[in-house]
């Protein structure tokens, strides 16, 4: 029996601005189940990335219910939703998101720092390894490109094996070549870990390597495809 590792029901997510109220997500349910691999698509302003964050337990929806992991989002406070998205979520944003001033070994471990657990080297090191950067653990972002700094983003991401990945544009900064390379890693490491991943792309060819397809237009899901 599948597990659903995400389920949202009838999730409404609405902003006031002072002019009039904004509805980004309209009536959205989905379930996705552990270990699938599922990208939402849509044009820029459809609410893919505001969905992701409600998802993630980033921000609250205005109505409905979302669960996490098996938790109800809405029955948690902050300081609770932040401690299940250290234990059990990994994220890789297209900014990438790194500390300038750590070196890609020290922005790898920051995850165990946020949990509040023993830093594991040995891991970090191994995870530079497997994404080609062993030689690079020393180097801090600005020493490193655009592609290389991603790969870390990605090794940060899976140090705490998180139960999912959320991942937004994650090759929306790289050129082709590289993106490809990050692709490969991505789907890589997430077979391995078995990990549950959940990306906001407006690529078709990584929309395409995923299990499933789920579509927004307006913020409501006009379209899933399997593939």
């Amino acid at each position: 029996m599948t597990t659903s590792v995400i389920k949202a029901s009838s999730v409404n997510h609405i902003v006031s601005t002072k002019q009039e109220q904004l509805t980004i997500l309209s009536d959205v349910s989905l379930s996705i189940d552990k270990g699938e691999t599922v990208a939402i698509i849509g044009s820029s302003g459809a609410g893919k990335s505001t969905l992701m964050s409600l998802l993630a337990g980033l921000d609250t929806p205005t109505t409905g219910s979302i669960e996490l992991l098996g938790k109800s989002l809405e029955g948690l406070d902050e300081e609770q939703r932040a401690a299940l998205r250290s234990h059990s979520v990994g994220f890789v944003f297209q900014s990438f998101l790194l500390i300038p001033s750590m070196t890609a070994l020290e922005n790898v471990t920051l995850p165990c720092l946020l949990k509040g657990i023993e830093v594991d080297e040995a891991r970090a090191n191994l995870l530079l390894e497997q994404i080609g950067l062993g030689h690079r653990t020393h180097h801090t972002p600005n020493e490193l490109s655009g592609g290389e700094q991603q790969r870390v983003a990605l090794a940060r991401a899976f140090m705490i094996e998180p139960d999912v990945l959320f991942a937004d544009e994650p090759t929306g900064n790289l050129d082709q070549g590289t993106a490809q390379k990050i692709i490969e890693l991505l789907f890589e490491l997430n077979k391995k870990h078995g990990t549950t991943l959940v990306m906001v792309t407006h690529d078709p060819s990584l929309a395409e390597r995923c299990d499933r397809t789920i579509q927004l237009a307006a913020g409501k899901v006009v379209g899933e495809t399997h593939e």
